[in-house]
């Protein structure tokens, strides 16, 4: 009887360590180091994701089309979605400080992490998000 609590016990709480968890930025302030007049937004993410993980990259990809179409066709804003599990994006990431999922917003030398109001919004309250994308990005087109 020991041996089947024990059982359904790991089966409850695994679970919970194997889904996705989000991950904001130890340090929001942290300065980025690319040097640029466009606005690159940054999803990292891992191979696996969730329902949520996917929606943040599908609607801020969404909501920076729609809001700024032309900034967007001009590569005045450039949208970049970049699995953490590659090779190639170790250096990125870590010139980044990034350890983890992560929406950020990067223009020069400031850096914005809306990786907390992305995981939180973007499948129960799109608009929210959306409201919270555009004024970053009309602060930073400033």
């Amino acid at each position: 009887m020991k041996i089947l609590k024990s059982f359904i016990l790991v089966l409850f709480i695994l679970p919970l360590f194997l889904s996705c968890n989000a991950q904001s930025t130890e340090n929001k302030d942290q300065q980025a180091t690319v040097k640029t007049d466009e606005i690159n937004v940054y999803y990292f993410h891992f191979t696996r994701r969730c329902a949520t993980c996917n929606a943040v990259e599908e609607k801020t990809n969404e909501i920076l089309n729609e809001l700024y179409a032309d900034q967007v066709e001009n590569k005045k804003i450039v949208f970049m979605s970049i699995n953490l599990e590659d090779e190639d994006s170790k250096e990125i990431a870590e010139k980044l400080g990034i350890s983890g999922q992560s929406l950020l917003f990067v223009k020069g030398d400031k850096k914005v992490d809306l990786t907390t109001v992305g995981f939180m919004n973007a499948r129960s309250n799109p608009d929210k998000l959306k409201e919270k994308i555009k004024e970053t990005v009309d602060g930073l087109l400033i």
